[in-house]
């Protein structure tokens, strides 16, 4: 452990991660009222280590403090989609654009390979692992592209839209079978675009993935 880190630091960060693990895997609901005792108990994590955590769970909008009622954990609603969705959409086309420019031919043949085999396995049988697969891939691809922008701020508030992202997902537009075709081929557009270093291309193919997936959690 780096000697200038102080030992609440490192404690309250992982009450951090652990709270976003336990919130993405619905061990904590949307929605829910919890105390520091009963986050204590489902992150494992001492007091005081929760207590450092809740601000920051506040600014980050994942949690709130309601007078009276205590802990309320961040609520799917229209404006968290609408907000969501935009906040993305204005960082990913910045990435698009910086990687389609910068990234190198190997590193996009790799992912070209990776969605286009995925793609064929998955239109003779979509098994739970290789939807897991598919769900992993789609993340990574979009992380990586954020990532490359070697910006820590951008990629900090990133991870947190993420995380709201992935609830949304888990309730409304998570990975399914039927869903899994249409999604490869959403990246292969931009996959492809980027090879042929077509930045306009590549913003607008990422523009339409992100938009249907806009759309399919406002339920339009």
């Amino acid at each position: 452990m780096p000697q200038d880190v102080p030992e609440f630091q490192t404690l309250r960060e992982k009450a951090y991660a652990s709270f976003t693990e336990h919130l993405l895997a619905r061990t904590i609901a949307p929605g829910q009222f919890v105390s520091q005792r009963e986050l204590v108990e489902i992150t494992g994590m001492p007091l005081g280590a929760i207590r450092e955590m809740i601000p920051r769970l506040e600014a980050d909008g994942l949690i709130r403090t309601v007078p009276q009622r205590g802990l309320q954990v961040a609520q799917i609603d229209l404006n968290l989609i609408r907000n969501a969705f935009q906040l993305r959409l204005v960082i990913e086309r910045e990435a698009v654009t910086c990687f389609c420019r910068n990234a190198g031919e190997d590193e996009l043949q790799q992912m070209l390979s990776a969605h286009e085999a995925l793609l064929a396995e998955t239109q003779r049988w979509v098994t739970p692992s290789r939807l897991e697969q598919a769900q992993q891939l789609d993340w990574d691809f979009h992380d990586r592209m954020v990532d490359a922008l070697e910006n820590a701020l951008i990629s900090d508030v990133y991870r947190v839209n993420s995380v709201k992202i992935r609830l949304i997902r888990l309730a409304q537009t998570r990975m399914l079978p039927s869903l899994l075709p249409s999604v490869m081929q959403e990246h292969l557009a931009i996959i492809r675009a980027m090879l042929a270093r077509d930045e306009p291309a590549a913003v607008m193919a990422l523009e339409t993935h992100i938009e249907i997936a806009r759309r399919r959690a406002l339920g339009v």
